[in-house]
């Protein structure tokens, strides 16, 4: 998508008026360079009720020369960013570029410049396609929509920075829905290194490094070793660091991301119907590397680190099995419970890495467990945290994102679940079973974030734990269905991109 903003001058050939409730007359500007005709045609579907701006409405009307769509805002007083963003959403998901790509939105009295910036973060994020690996339609239209946000001058200015801030951090989204729409046989785990190294060359203010399977060796990071060791594509760990220059003696953000790029389940293979869409299992590494994108787009001057935590869980002659004990990056060791419980196994050494950076703050991201999902649905994160600073700031940033989070549970008996091992530091799967498994999977991660300085007197490292797996994909995962978010149609949300853009940048 193509944006721009400007007053209310030139009309696209779509006109989009977004109202709010009892507008029975057109607001002032609304109908600049319509024809008298045009404006007759508006006057008279406001004037007759016909059209009555409640939230969720829309009226199409088909004028020669430009397609004019009213939509309701319902109530001016109530609207609130998840409103306006969605409204957007879908109103790019109901509009034809058979009508014409070039579109003129008007925002006139009653919208606040972060409300029209809302709604036209909505219509970026959900305008997205992947059709990477399949014959397209020849009546598909492939030009981008040309979208101009018009408003009164005051609000010029902040709303054409606000909008290119949002089109950056959109662009990052997109780029995690593709790493994780893509296959498994085409995106594994040195293939997402190769591009993000791609993405980073050229670019001064990146650091990229690639610990291979022979560093991971080296280094002896078990959690990525065993869970990898199965496939034929070794895994790999991924560290970004954005600014390396800036912010020195400063304590800054670490972000580490799960990237199962595809999960059978290893020994303790999963059923036919729960793998097809375990190639999502990398959607918190995915995130990881659109929040680069989106850090870097907006021009973001400070220090960030990102670790992508990368491997395939196949059942090679190779692979680890239940009862396997390894030593992690860490110096602890695993008692293996299930090989299924394989994301908590590589990012214990990516929340160790995380640890060498002294940071001021560590979030994770991972699709880690389906008891998420029960618990949560499709579109709420889990967040686990071990300090009340941090887990403030993330779930006010993740509200205003329209990426909610619920805090959940960290307490001594889930830790205890999974500490109570005969053979090794920690067992990856809990002896309580399936009963609270999200929260004694958080307690395993907990076991594995550093104190500061790795001084055992010292305070543990601020830390938050997103668990994705109900909100990394929809339902709609399969098809071309709607789910129940608007934001997107199908396959991968790039979920917490913007989130975690927000904690870092504002809060």
């Amino acid at each position: 998508m193509e944006i721009s903003n400007s007053g209310f001058t030139e009309l696209g050939s779509q006109l989009v008026l977004p109202l709010f409730k009892g507008s029975a007359k057109a607001p002032n500007n609304s109908l600049s360079g319509l024809s008298r005709t045009q404006r007759s045609h508006v006057r008279e579907a406001l004037a007759s009720g016909d059209f009555d701006g409640e939230k969720g409405k829309r009226m199409t009307l088909w004028t020669p020369g430009c397609n004019i769509i009213l939509v309701g805002m319902g109530d001016k007083e109530s609207l609130g960013h998840k409103r306006a963003r969605n409204t957007g959403a879908r109103l790019i998901a109901s509009m034809s570029k058979k009508k014409g790509v070039d579109v003129t939105v008007r925002f006139t009295s009653g919208w606040s410049a972060k409300r029209m910036v809302d709604f036209a973060e909505g219509m970026m994020l959900r305008d997205y396609e992947f059709l990477e690996h399949q014959e397209v339609p020849e009546d598909h239209i492939v030009d981008s929509w040309n979208v101009d946000f018009q408003t009164s001058a005051r609000h010029q200015d902040s709303l054409a920075a606000d909008l290119s801030t949002a089109r950056s951090v959109v662009g990052g989204v997109h780029i995690a829905r593709d790493l994780g729409n893509e296959p498994a046989n085409v995106l594994y785990p040195m293939e997402y290194a190769r591009r993000a190294e791609d993405w980073a060359s050229g670019k001064d203010n990146v650091k990229l490094e690639v610990y291979d399977w022979e560093k991971l060796q080296e280094l002896g990071m078990g959690g990525h070793i065993n869970v990898g060791k199965g496939s034929d594509r070794k895994p790999c760990m991924v560290l970004f660091t954005l600014n390396p220059d800036a912010d020195e003696g400063l304590q800054r953000p670490c972000i580490v991301g799960k990237g199962i790029t595809f999960d059978t389940g290893g020994i303790s293979i999963k059923p036919s119907r729960g793998m097809w869409d375990m190639k999502y299992d990398m959607c918190g590494a995915a995130t990881v590397f659109g929040l680069m994108e989106a850090l870097h787009a907006t021009g973001y001057s400070r220090r960030v680190n990102g670790i992508a935590c990368l491997a395939e869980n196949m059942p090679g002659s190779g692979a680890y099995r239940p009862g396997d004990v390894f030593k992690t990056y860490s110096g602890k060791t695993v008692e293996v419970f299930s090989t299924d419980a394989e994301g908590r196994n590589v990012l214990s050494d990516g929340l160790w890495k995380a640890g060498e950076f002294n940071p001021e703050y560590i979030v994770d991201l991972a699709t880690l467990t389906g008891a998420v999902v029960t618990a949560l649905g499709n579109q709420i994160s889990g967040m686990w945290a071990n300090d009340e600073v941090i887990a403030t700031r993330l779930k006010r940033a993740a509200s205003r994102s329209g990426e909610p989070v619920w805090r959940m549970p960290l307490n001594a008996q889930f830790r205890k679940y999974m500490t109570d091992s005969a053979f090794a530091d920690i067992r990856n799967g809990s002896i309580g079973g399936r009963a609270g498994s999200s929260n004694t999977a958080a307690s395993f991660l907990e076991f594995f974030v550093p104190n500061r300085g790795f001084e055992e007197d010292n305070d543990k490292i601020p830390w938050v734990h997103l668990d994705i797996a109900g909100t990394a994909w929809g339902p709609g995962s399969k098809a071309r269905s709607e789910g129940a978010n608007p934001l997107f149609q199908f396959g991968t949300s790039g979920v917490h991109v913007r989130t975690l853009h927000r904690l870092i940048t504002e809060y």
